[in-house]
């Protein structure tokens, strides 16, 4: 069990990655916007959204390599990739290149929101698959609060320069996690799958389970290999409810309005009149938050189960989001309106941010896993790239269109979060405590 624990927490990494270099792009919003006067729509397009469009380039395709070559040896490139971008962002003259190496940060995070679930799933059992499973979630936003921090703290360090050591000291995480993940074990049911390396897998396995239980496991898996190639096409009949599980859970999670928040916290908190330095602090109270409910998630994930805490965020959801439009329609103040943005990241945390990476790796077969993770993902990351796209025109100061209406988006984002509540309660499965291959089972309807 300590090793399932020392390989969950080495790959979950990835995430630590993902949220570091998805959100430290918020201190260096403005500073680029003084440097680099553009549009709005150039600014959401390139400056801002850049690295997302990114990473649904690296989530719609992550699957092939996570699938080809294997989770293990996908998840080093991540960390290559997230080095690379990280020096070349932080160097970068002009806004055309600064847009490529965000781009280049943007398919790492892409391609570990497929890799790292998919492998943390396959190493864990149906006892804690959602702990450690969870600790993906953890360490993302364990990263953002990082980032926060290091933007705080690198606030006034180079003068004009502050934004590219923000943007830069990513490096050295990333580092140091390409060099940690060559530690980890290939996943035993990509081995057997794909490599028919049986007694490879098998030698993971009995890390994993009590000898019996993992000649049954291989069993198990063997058992898939020996599907017809037909099976591994993921756009079937008998995969559609998978892919409307895998798309609505990222598809609400997005519009929740989540990144709307977290991307741009200094400028909505300045816009609410805690602005300068301060906003910064105050995007670290916000990532505190962040973390503690996280972990509280994580928790909760094997206990309470997946649906019941998408439940219990909703209800989170709707409540501070409609505050957090009242706090913008009727200017009730700066600390009511921090206290329900922080009610709403703790609804998120506890709920959609800890379940919706561990669900989308649960529900597909081993088959299609890869693809299906692929699927899930660039639906999260289009959304993703979508909103942080047009977000300029709703709160850019001098240029905004909609900058008077803020609170508009806000209710609609509760509006969504209603939908959400009614989906987990009638539509969406429970997944707990079950092994991959009895969820294949219980989900996919027997082929007549």
């Amino acid at each position: 069990m300590k090793d399932i624990t020392k390989w969950s927490i080495t790959v979950a990494l990835a995430g630590f990655l993902f949220g570091f270099d998805t959100v430290v792009i918020s201190g260096a919003n403005q500073p680029i916007k003084d440097i680099w006067p553009t549009s709005p729509l150039f600014h959401g397009t390139f400056i801002m959204s850049m690295a997302l469009w990114g990473t649904v380039l690296g989530s719609l395709f992550g699957g092939v390599p996570t699938k080809l070559i294997g989770r293990k040896k996908t998840l080093f490139w991540i960390g290559v990739l997230f080095f690379i971008s990280a020096i070349g962002s932080a160097l970068a003259p002009d806004p055309y290149l600064f847009s490529f190496f965000r781009f280049i940060g943007g398919v790492g995070v892409g391609v570990s929101s497929v890799a790292a679930p998919i492998y943390i799933s396959e190493i864990t059992t149906g006892a804690n698959r959602g702990k450690l499973g969870g600790l993906y979630q953890f360490c993302l936003v364990f990263g953002i609060l990082i980032a926060f921090i290091s933007n705080w703290l690198l606030k006034g360090f180079d003068g004009a320069n502050d934004w590219r050591w923000m943007l830069g000291v990513e490096a050295i995480p990333a580092f140091l996690y390409t060099l940690m993940v060559l530690r980890v074990p290939n996943s035993p049911r990509w081995l057997a799958l794909q490599k028919n390396d049986d007694d490879g897998a098998l030698a993971v396995l009995h890390k994993i389970y009590e000898p019996q239980d993992a000649t049954q496991q291989l069993a198990a898996i063997k058992a898939d290999r020996d599907q017809p190639k037909s099976s591994e096409n993921l756009f079937q009949k008998k995969y559609q409810r998978l892919l409307w599980l895998g798309f609505l859970i990222a598809f609400f999670n997005q519009l929740s309005g989540i990144n709307f928040v977290l991307y741009y916290a200094p400028e909505i908190l300045e816009k609410a009149g805690l602005g300068g330095a301060e906003s910064l602090f105050n995007s670290i109270a916000i990532g505190i938050v962040n973390l503690v409910f996280t972990l509280i998630g994580v928790r909760l994930l094997d206990k309470l189960g997946r649906r019941q805490l998408i439940i219990i965020g909703s209800l989170g959801y709707i409540f501070s989001l409609i505050m957090v439009g009242v706090c913008f329609q009727y200017d009730l103040g700066p600390a009511m309106l921090l206290t329900f943005i922080c009610l709403f990241v703790a609804s998120h945390a506890i709920g959609q941010g800890a379940v919706i990476w561990v669900f989308i790796s649960e529900i597909f077969p081993n088959r299609v896993r890869a693809y299906g993770q692929s699927w899930g993902t660039s639906t999260h990351w289009v959304f993703a790239a979508i909103i942080t796209l047009i977000t300029p025109f709703f709160i850019d100061k001098d240029k905004g269109i909609l900058t008077d209406s803020i609170w508009y988006i806000y209710y609609f984002f509760a509006g969504m979060m209603v939908l959400q509540l009614l989906w987990a309660l009638f539509k969406m499965p429970e997944t707990k405590g079950r092994s991959l291959e009895a969820l294949e089972k219980e989900l996919v309807p027997d082929e007549e």
